[in-house]
């Protein structure tokens, strides 16, 4: 699903107008941005959390040369998956 399908369809659900859910989900996802950026969780009960880890600085190895690099700090965002649609994903 696009950015654009879930425009269509909250407009469609909640009969509103293109723009005006265009402006909803533009927020919605500005302010996940701006937690994410913060170094914030987020975490909507039964779907999951975003997150983001944070990697230290170390030593890492050219595969091509076998030269040892240095590898500098990232941080990553990552999505842990919710108990509930872990549940409604993997059936037994």
């Amino acid at each position: 699903m696009k950015k654009s399908d879930v425009i269509s369809e909250l407009s469609r659900e909640l009969n509103l107008s293109q723009k005006k859910a265009n402006e909803v989900v533009d927020f919605i996802f500005e302010k996940m941005r701006e937690a994410i950026e913060n170094n914030n969780r987020i975490e909507i009960r039964g779907f999951g959390t975003f997150y983001v880890k944070s990697y230290k600085p170390r030593k890492g190895r050219n595969p091509k040369t076998g030269e040892i690099v240095s590898v500098p700090p990232k941080r990553l965002p990552f999505f842990k998956m919710g108990k509930e649609l872990k549940k409604s994903l993997i059936k037994e």
